[in-house]
């Protein structure tokens, strides 16, 4: 008698777990995942609090609690596999796979215009297409979105210089990935145009922005979501 009261008290018990379970997935759904991948600058790098102020965390913020909003940027980092840091080589591009995301925001190429980095357009758009591609093969299938990379100052600023950055080939490289989003018909965000005439928001070293930068970007990147839909 014990034994069948002790099981109906189990099972009344699976039941009603069971519900609440339901309720709970009907009632809170499930947070929209947002993968920030990039380099130094989706890192928040020069950014005191990085937690706060970096682009990432302040989209979070704008988009609020539906959504969680991760940062894997990688400082010094870069797109093509050929330069000295490819992106792919670092445990945050792993980790920015393991966290199963809905969206992909790519920001990388700007420590590819170095010297010894950069080869040409060609290169760079082979090595983003197996990135993006290593992405959409997620099981999640995420919405891959293409940023350009921001623009830079290192002739207005002398301690951008040993970033060894150029100008002219980051906007070689913005017009590498507007042309790539053409062509696999991905949605894409110009940060690059966005940041072109904004010097102040690079004034520590003409390469990293600032908090007033990281936020012109982030909101640049939550309008775009908001229109398409997000």
């Amino acid at each position: 008698m014990r034994q069948k009261k002790l099981s109906d008290y189990l099972l009344r018990f699976a039941v009603l777990l069971a519900v609440i379970l339901l309720v709970l997935r009907l009632t809170c759904p499930s947070q929209t995942r947002i993968a920030c991948v990039g380099d130094s600058i989706t890192y928040g790098a020069t950014i005191r609090d990085k937690s706060h102020d970096s682009y990432p965390a302040q989209l979070g913020t704008m988009l609020g609690r539906k959504y969680s909003v991760k940062n894997f940027g990688a400082s010094g980092y870069t797109l093509q596999e050929s330069c000295d840091r490819p992106y792919t080589s670092h445990k945050r591009y792993k980790k920015s796979l393991d966290f199963k995301p809905d969206v992909v925001l790519i920001m990388l190429g700007t420590n590819d215009t170095k010297p010894y980095n950069w080869i040409s357009t060609e290169a760079f758009q082979d090595d983003y297409r197996q990135l993006i591609l290593s992405y959409q093969e997620l099981p999640s299938r995420p919405d891959v979105i293409l940023m350009t990379p921001a623009s830079v100052f290192p002739e207005n600023f002398n301690p951008a210089k040993p970033y060894k950055i150029r100008a002219g080939v980051a906007g070689e490289a913005a017009k590498a990935v507007r042309e790539l989003a053409k062509e696999l018909g991905l949605p894409f965000i110009d940060i690059h145009e966005v940041t072109a005439s904004h010097p102040e928001f690079f004034l520590q070293d003409g390469v990293h922005p600032n908090e007033l930068g990281a936020k012109a970007i982030a909101r640049t990147v939550y309008e775009a979501l908001k229109d398409w839909g997000y």
